[in-house]
């Protein structure tokens, strides 16, 4: 009796499915990329030519999208956004920025409250009997009173640098690793509800958007470096003013007054000796 009330439930409530996760794969993936690269602080080398030395990312094959290119355009945006001067051709860099890949994927699991589907069993219940006399058991359908389905994407970059010439040691970056999330629920068969930080902590319900306060995540942070790397910027050009100006001129042609130049006999002096 109880089982029969549960199916009918489970009738009444309707049902969701979801036909592809290729989207959500991508977002998930160049997400995470996002997170890492924005948690990288440039500004040390800001105002500096440098030059990207991307040989160790380019080989990266990706999903769709989310490949080498995407994380290399990724972190020359942030490069440009701290300062840094990028240059095309390695000899007119000062310095030397080299980058890698530590880590890019994605890792999935579900959960089913209820009684499972017994798919699996029956297809190989069914070759057993194609063999034998046994009769064919048959299947029981998935009965869920709900269903979680979460995916997570994880990142993992790094960047170092080191004087053009000299091939002395500058700046790295340690490593920057970074996380997103995909959460589905489904409840009675109804659904999926979903949550996560691709859909900034919001709730949405098969696509579309719930205002649920509840329900609601606040992300710790979302105001610091991720949010100022997503944001639409517009750079303006730091321009001195006439003072400032008036006071680096005064300046160097004090410093040109104090040079003393040499005499030619001082010179005659100097080679005899």
């Amino acid at each position: 009796m109880n089982l029969l009330l549960m199916l009918i439930i489970c009738c009444m409530a309707g049902c969701g499915t979801t036909k592809s996760t290729v989207a959500t794969e991508q977002i998930l993936l160049s997400d995470a990329v996002d997170h890492a690269v924005a948690r990288i602080d440039f500004t040390p080398m800001a105002d500096q030519k440098v030059f990207f030395d991307t040989e160790f990312i380019k080989n990266y094959k990706g999903i769709g999208f989310v490949n080498s290119e995407y994380v290399i355009s990724s972190l020359r945006q942030q490069m440009s956004a701290a300062g840094l001067h990028l240059q095309e051709k390695q000899d007119t860099a000062d310095f030397i920025l080299e980058g890698r890949i530590g880590a890019l994927g994605t890792d999935a699991h579900e959960v089913v409250y209820g009684i499972p589907s017994t798919s699996a069993l029956n297809d190989a219940a069914d070759a057993v009997a194609a063999f034998s006399s046994v009769p064919k058991v048959p299947g029981i359908p998935e009965l869920a009173l709900a269903k979680r389905s979460n995916q997570i994407a994880a990142a993992k970059v790094a960047i170092f640098a080191y004087e053009n010439e000299s091939r002395q040691r500058v700046w790295q970056s340690g490593m920057s690793t970074g996380k997103s999330t995909a959460k589905d629920l489904w409840i009675f068969g109804a659904g999926p509800f979903q949550k996560g930080t691709i859909h900034q902590g919001n709730v949405r319900f098969a696509g579309s958007s719930l205002d649920v306060p509840l329900l609601e995540d606040d992300r710790k942070g979302s105001h610091g470096p991720i949010a100022s790397y997503r944001n639409a910027t517009i750079f303006e050009p730091q321009l001195l003013d006439a003072e400032e100006v008036a006071t680096e001129i005064a300046e160097t042609e004090a410093e040109k007054s104090d040079i003393q130049q040499a005499s030619a006999e001082e010179i005659v002096k100097e080679e005899k000796k």
